[in-house]
């Protein structure tokens, strides 16, 4: 590729470049750049919007620059107050050690291992010391913090704002001067703590960062930042069947964001499909070809293969699918409410989530609709338990 096709290739779905033409002239000299982008492990799961960062990674990756994926274990234990209209409650060592984990297994699913360096922030913030660590405060102001969005809102509004959450941008920015970042990747809602890492570069003697913001993705409806905690997420861990089914169920209008942000398809392609679609195509033919490459890419070929065969089958078909998890569930009294076992099923996140099930239609025993929350199970039966069009379980009740 040439210097214009590879600035178009980094450029697709970046939000903004700061400095632009900072970035084109580190591109020109060719030297391989170290490129930074930091995730605080708050949770144990990656979802596909954390995938935004990573594949822009990847693609940097691919053109031969040296990626440094940070793990903020120390960052994590203060909280990231981005967007955030309260202090967050601080993370347990342990916690951030566990999620870390789980972090380090999934990212090698987009990243190759063997051209990734995986570095921790607390390797040097934990080596600082309180002298040290008040001479970085001493290199930004209490009002430059209070221009931050977050801040300025919960300050004007009466909420408390912590001095703790003010180290965190210092820090995070900090770490650019540690791992000598060429360029940084954050989300959209991150540019003021980029912008940081530039600012104490200089400081520190460096040449400053390129900062590149990447949207935050729309979870599965379509409005929110996909979250967890909202319930509108597609975990890249989740079964196959569970992936393919919840990205069909997006609509077709968001399948294209999904497409410029997720696929690794040329844009001209997905142009093609667009026009397809105009000529008459069923967008959801253009969704399956979406979901099998997520499937493919987390999972296997034969597994994207399986998923789109079961969502026809299910959905088409009105049949079950052929590998409904069996589960043995134990009821001490010689019964068990219904919300119970579809929590201790999996099905559910909690009992007060499987009431609202029902109550909603969604919930069924062997094909038939539950009418009651009130219903018992017996011990000795075993039937199948479906909550929504995706969930299913064998369960023998013992």
């Amino acid at each position: 590729m040439n210097q214009t096709e590879i600035l178009a290739q980094l450029k697709r779905g970046c939000d903004e470049i700061l400095v632009e033409t900072e970035l084109v002239e580190r591109l020109k000299i060719g030297k391989p750049m170290r490129i930074k982008a930091g995730f605080d492990p708050t949770a144990p799961d990656l979802h596909l919007g954390h995938t935004v960062l990573i594949n822009k990674l990847r693609q940097f990756q691919d053109l031969g620059h040296e990626i440094l994926f940070l793990i903020g274990d120390f960052t994590g234990m203060i909280g990231d107050p981005t967007g955030k209209s309260a202090t967050r409650p601080p993370l347990t060592v342990e916690q951030v050690e566990e999620n870390a984990k789980t972090y380090q297994q999934q990212i090698f699913k987009i990243l190759d291992e063997d051209k990734t360096t995986v570095m921790f922030n607390s390797s040097w913030m934990n080596k600082m010391s309180p002298a040290n660590l008040i001479q970085l405060a001493a290199r930004h102001t209490v009002a430059r913090m209070l221009e931050r969005d977050d801040f300025n809102k919960r300050y004007n509004s009466g909420q408390p704002i912590a001095i703790h959450e003010f180290l965190y941008p210092l820090i995070q920015g900090y770490d650019s001067v540690e791992m000598k970042a060429d360029v940084e990747l954050g989300g959209t809602d991150q540019k003021f703590n980029l912008l940081m890492g530039r600012e104490l570069q200089k400081h520190y003697g460096q040449k400053p960062q390129v900062v590149m913001t990447m949207p935050l993705l729309e979870g599965t409806d379509g409005v929110n930042k996909m979250s967890k905690s909202l319930g509108n997420y597609i975990g890249i861990d989740e079964a196959p069947d569970e992936i393919f089914g919840k990205l069909m169920s997006i609509s077709d209008e968001l399948m294209w964001r999904y497409f410029e942000l997720l696929s690794f398809r040329p844009l001209s392609e997905i142009e093609g499909f667009k026009q397809q679609i105009e000529q008459g195509a069923n967008p959801r033919d253009i969704k399956f070809l979406l979901a099998e490459e997520m499937i493919a890419r987390f999972h296997s070929e034969a597994a994207a293969t399986k998923s789109r065969e079961n969502f026809i089958a299910r959905f088409q078909k009105g049949a079950m699918p052929d590998d409904i998890e069996e589960k043995q569930i134990s009821a001490a009294d010689g019964e068990l409410p219904i919300a119970n076992l579809l929590k201790e099923a999996g099905l559910v996140s909690s009992t007060s989530d499987a009431c609202r099930m029902i109550k909603q239609g969604a919930v069924k025993i062997d094909g038939e609709k539950v009418a009651s929350r009130d219903i018992k199970i017996q011990v000795g039966s075993e039937h199948v338990y479906q909550v929504g069009k995706r969930r299913f379980a064998r369960v023998s009740l013992v």
